[in-house]
């Protein structure tokens, strides 16, 4: 017995189980008090009659002679009376007093005012009895003798005593349904938390296809539909992740083999044609960039990931670096029979920002705009200035992202489309940056029908000196 079983008897059961004592034991002195008041106050009232009795009375011992032969209780009780030296010598059961019975209810009634006391206690016996004296005196206040009654308690405990064995079995049955119906109620709890360790192990192991069956539509059951979630969405990075070290290899594996093909065709014995080694020189010093920007990529990603990118803030032209990006792609937009249509406008206010970041971002979307657009395929890029934020527009006429996808282009590893070239990671860093620069990324795409990307980048506010210069 461990874990929650373990706690729940110590802390639940057990304090049940105190209660239940304390309750019993209180039970057992109110039972008791109420059968011995009871038996006091009879005794109590049978000794108020020696006033009457006594009061017009001249001889002690006759009268009380007559009063025991008479008295109608005997049966119930017994009478002993005592005479002027504290001596028993009439008892109503006919037998000779026993003069050796201790009696502190007399010595106890001849110093009490009301010259009456009582106590519980055990004749020399061994029976359990309560009794009552009551002094009885002349007109001076001086003894003339005592009226003892002596009640068996044995019957009285009898009674109580099955009184509290009936409340003891009561509280065994309610310990024993509580019992029964908390150990299916842990159970209902340990079982699917063992299931839920189980899994949860497994997961732990790459088991991401462990699922936990779901025992009940409330907490357990809610706490088992988020691992079983969790295992999912573990699964699907997991699988991204696979595909993006695949994608990177790839990505890295193309231009190593351009790099090494044109390498080792230089280094050939015979090999002196210039116009050849100019084109071998120049892919390989493209590929070497080409492989240069997945490497810079992964290790933005990174940084990103372990909250180390650092930009260095200025004042930024943002439509010079959106110009020398357009720049950058549109001989490849050529290349590829693709159009770029931008008309800058005359002028913008200037952003805080990181401008090789900035660059970074906006190469990085018309690079996918072109990817994702076929032959013959438009790109069209529109810069606003609304409410003091600079909106960059990139509209292609592509192939489009399903709607299932769309939620998801901007996490990391996620790609819509694993037949086009890229790692994965592109948008998730952009996104990032553009974050950094507290501005917002957003796509809006149609299957079939193209994307846009709208960034927005705030301007720089009318005060300036509020602006943190570094980030």
């Amino acid at each position: 017995m461990k874990g929650i079983t373990k706690r729940w008897v110590i802390n639940t059961f057990g304090v049940i189980l105190l209660i239940l004592l304390v309750l019993l034991i209180a039970f057992s002195m109110v039972v008791q008090s109420l059968y011995y008041n009871g038996i006091k106050q009879t005794l109590s009232g049978r000794s108020g009659e020696l006033t009457g009795i006594f009061g017009y009375s001249t001889g002690f011992m006759e009268t009380a002679r007559q009063y025991v032969e008479s008295f109608p209780d005997k049966e119930l009780m017994e009478l002993v009376v005592i005479n002027s030296n504290g001596v028993p010598v009439i008892n109503s059961t006919g037998f000779t007093p026993d003069r050796e019975q201790y009696m502190p209810d007399y010595q106890e009634a001849l110093d009490n005012e009301n010259h009456c006391a009582d106590w519980c206690g055990r004749l020399n016996s061994g029976e359990k009895v309560m009794s009552l004296t009551r002094v009885v005196t002349d007109n001076d206040g001086q003894p003339l003798g005592a009226i003892r009654y002596i009640v068996s308690l044995e019957e009285a405990d009898r009674k109580i005593f099955v009184a509290i064995s009936f409340v003891c079995l009561a509280g065994i049955l309610i310990m024993f349904f509580i019992f029964i119906s908390s150990t299916y109620f842990l159970r209902s709890i340990v079982r699917p938390v063992r299931e839920i360790g189980d899994t949860a192990r497994k997961i732990a192991r790459g088991d991401f296809n462990a699922r936990i069956n779901k025992f009940y539509d409330d907490e357990i059951g809610d706490l088992c539909d988020t691992i079983n979630y969790m295992a999912g969405e573990l699964g699907t990075a997991d699988k991204m992740k696979n595909e993006f070290i695949s994608s990177v290899s790839h990505e890295l594996r193309t231009p190593l083999t351009a790099i090494k093909g044109w390498a080792e065709t230089m280094q050939m014995d015979g090999f002196n044609d210039k116009r050849t080694l100019e084109k071998g020189i120049g892919i390989i010093i493209k590929e070497t960039e080409r492989l240069g920007g997945i490497v810079e990529e992964v290790l933005d990603f990174s940084r990103i990931q372990q909250d180390r990118m650092v930009l260095i803030m200025d004042r930024v032209d943002i439509l010079a670096e959106l110009d020398e990006s357009i720049y950058m792609q549109k001989e490849r937009a050529s290349k590829e029979n693709k159009h770029i249509i931008y008309e800058a406008p005359e002028m913008l206010p200037p952003v805080i920002g990181d401008r090789n970041r900035l660059r970074q971002v906006f190469i990085n979307i018309i690079d996918n705009a072109l990817k994702y657009s076929s032959s013959d395929g438009v790109v069209n890029i529109t810069v606003e200035n609304i409410a003091d934020k600079i909106i960059i527009t990139i509209a292609d006429n592509g192939c489009g992202i399903a709607a299932a996808d769309l939620p998801k282009v901007k996490q990391k590893f996620y790609k819509a489309n694993q037949t086009v070239r890229g790692s994965g990671i592109g948008l998730a860093v952009a996104d990032e940056i553009v974050k950094l620069h507290r501005g917002e990324l957003d796509i809006d795409s149609t299957e079939g029908v193209g994307t846009t990307v709208s960034i927005t980048i705030p301007v720089i506010p009318e005060n300036p000196a509020k602006e943190s210069e570094t980030a």
